[in-house]
């Protein structure tokens, strides 16, 4: 069985995958000073929960925080036995070209979620993650990755408007009954989510436009149900989208001989 983990700026998260399935998935917030023995701790004790064990012969890693995989790499081979598959590294092999400016650094997380999308819809996608970054991932017919967008999360937008007006109070993120507010909290959660339908439809567009072709939109991350509320932003939601993604890399290196 493999363990896929996908480690991000602010949940890092934890799947076990049988080969046709992910029998479970676990979420922890992700800290750099987590040592592979409080890892192992956590996971296995919540694995009990679920009557799993960590039975598991590969594990293939994700991460946006390099700081984190140091740790990750020692918990893979000191307790699952193996040497990990880590994205972003050249002994890990893509199914798909990535064209973007020479010397270009792209997270792991976009490459991980173009191999997915193109292996789930084929061609011509527009990815678009709602995580600590709203980032837009564009995939040519053949699935390359050709570059995309980054804008602020959602979360991190409500959290600057917080710190920057102190009038202003922390509000959680909804769908609001009405477009206009008629007080404070309504008037930042309209325009938190109404600001975002707005930026995804615009980036959208425009990157259809430049492109010159009719493209599928999915989404990901964990607020992109909230955004799928009544509203045709998205062709498809996949909520395991990055998980889906490492299983699948994980599959082509086996392919490879790798």
């Amino acid at each position: 069985m493999l363990l896929a983990i996908d480690c991000g700026n602010t949940n890092t998260v934890f799947s076990i995958w049988d080969g046709e399935k992910f029998l479970c998935t676990l979420r922890t917030s992700t800290q750099h000073t987590r040592t592979a023995d409080q890892y192992f701790v956590w996971l296995t004790t919540l694995l009990k929960h679920h009557d799993l064990s960590l039975d598991v012969d590969a594990v293939v890693i994700s991460s946006t925080v390099p700081r984190v995989v140091w740790n990750l790499r020692v918990f893979a081979d000191r307790y699952c036995g193996c040497r990990p598959l880590v994205v972003g590294k050249p002994e890990c092999l893509l199914p798909v070209d990535v064209r973007v400016d020479a010397d270009t650094q792209v997270g792991p997380d976009r490459l991980v979620n173009t191999v997915a999308g193109y292996d789930l819809y084929g061609g011509d996608l527009i990815i678009v993650d709602f995580g600590t970054a709203t980032t837009f991932d564009v995939v040519d017919t053949d699935g390359a990755y050709i570059g995309g967008v980054i804008a602020p999360g959602v979360n991190l937008s409500l959290e600057a408007l917080h710190k920057a007006a102190a009038a202003l109070p922390h509000v959680d993120v909804r769908k609001p009954d009405l477009v206009i507010g008629t007080n404070t909290v309504d008037c930042m959660q309209s325009g938190v989510f109404w600001g975002y339908v707005g930026l995804v439809n615009g980036i959208s567009k425009q990157i259809k436009a430049e492109r010159g072709r009719e493209m599928k939109v999915i989404s990901t991350g964990g607020l992109a149900p909230l955004f799928q509320q009544g509203h045709t932003i998205f062709d498809h939601f996949e909520d395991d989208l990055t998980m889906h993604g490492l299983s699948v890399i994980h599959k082509y290196n086996i392919e490879q001989g790798n």
